[in-house]
């Protein structure tokens, strides 16, 4: 009988509340057991889509398990180990949308549209992309890429070039797959490390004055959950997406002030908010602890809808998204006489770089201001 050789790493998985099974590596080194979560999950196979989906996800969870053999054995001899070759670009970056959520799962969606349309190769390995590959993805975006978009006048669907934020985003986010690459052992170089990147737009971020929102408050919301969570971002700061998960266990009291502790979706770092009354009043009659303070929101995509034809009803003649919220927060506090620093807390911002924007925006509003004082001479 053959004797079974033992491996050095197993792949293994996990089943979770979802219905998804997340995979993970377990090794033994220096006999310490250690599992390694790969944020690679397999879903139900219900259709051909999903068994397809299934088996990209566990080669690439292979191609990882196969890199880490080699390393445990190269510290046994103390060589370099070699990178693994044989991962399929596309595969690899349809694995790293998989663990996106909501908004940021579409834009991610996006610059793969993007991507195949540059370099249509599905066989393409990620070992193979060259910095002059990752230049050429670059020239692209900045004089080939178009989105499409409603013209309002002619009321048709046309091409248009990608804004210069768009361009920016697209590219940053295949400069992410090849940082996590590396970082999973998949390559040894980032092919996009000298390549130039786009520079951002100082973009023009909409909010509602006090007094806009005073007007807002007077008509009645689209829908009462929505209301409520739209003005307590304008309270509060807190983006769409933590205001969505947020549940009755992350809001206490620390004396006689409500204090929120969440951990922040898009940094992923533990957040301690305190809220005024006027917040408490909006997240309503307490529930039970793993209830959602404003349960029932439905998708960001119906508020964006909802959202704007509130505004307009209210007669107000501005652009506002859900997020235009967070922005009117950090305009209101700054008229208040808030510190950027302060403010850079509450808004959890890991840098003041971030909060500088809003002094800006706050000067530019300032300064329209004085323009309207009459003459007096």
């Amino acid at each position: 009988m053959k004797e079974k050789t033992k491996e050095l790493v197993y792949l293994r998985s996990r089943p979770r509340k979802d219905g998804t099974m997340s995979l993970f590596l377990r090794a033994t080194v220096n006999g310490v057991r250690k599992d390694e979560y790969l944020k690679l999950y397999l879903v139900p196979e219900r259709t051909k889509a999903d068994r397809e989906k299934n088996r990209n996800t566990l080669a690439l969870a292979e191609s990882i398990k196969a890199q880490r053999v080699v390393e445990l054995q190269q510290m046994r001899f103390g060589i370099d180990a070699p990178v693994v070759k044989d991962v399929l670009f596309y595969d690899y970056m349809q694995a790293v949308i998989d663990r996106k959520e909501g908004t940021t799962k579409t834009s991610w969606q996006n610059c793969r549209a993007h991507l195949l349309r540059y370099e249509p190769n599905l066989k393409l390995k990620i070992s193979d992309i060259t910095p002059r590959w990752v230049r050429g993805f670059r020239d692209y975006l900045d004089e080939k890429a178009m989105q499409w978009a409603i013209d309002d006048r002619k009321r048709e669907v046309e091409p248009r070039q990608l804004a210069q934020g768009t361009k920016a985003l697209m590219f940053q986010k295949l400069c992410t797959v090849f940082n996590l690459a590396v970082k999973e052992g998949l390559l040894a170089r980032n092919p996009s490390l000298n390549v130039e990147r786009f520079k951002e737009p100082e973009s023009d971020r909409e909010f509602l004055s006090v007094e806009e929102m005073r007007h807002l408050a007077a008509v009645p919301a689209p829908s009462e959950v929505l209301g409520r969570a739209f003005f307590f971002s304008c309270l509060t700061g807190l983006r769409w997406s933590d205001i969505e998960k947020l549940t009755w266990h992350e809001v206490g009291k620390v004396g006689n002030v409500t204090r929120i502790v969440f951990k922040q979706k898009k940094t992923r770092s533990r957040e301690y908010l305190d809220v005024n009354d006027q917040a408490v009043t909006l997240m309503g009659e307490r529930g039970e602890d793993g209830a959602r303070v404003f349960a029932g929101l439905g998708t960001i995509q119906q508020a964006r809808i909802s959202i704007a034809a509130w505004v307009k009803a209210a007669g107000i003649n501005k652009h506002i998204t859900f997020h235009c919220a967070r922005h009117s927060f950090a305009i209101m506090m700054l008229d208040a006489g808030v510190d950027l620093y302060t403010l850079s807390k509450l808004m959890g911002h890991k840098s003041i770089e971030s909060t500088q924007i809003y002094a800006k925006i706050l000067d530019k509003h300032k300064q329209a201001a004085i323009t309207r004082i009459p003459k007096i001479f």
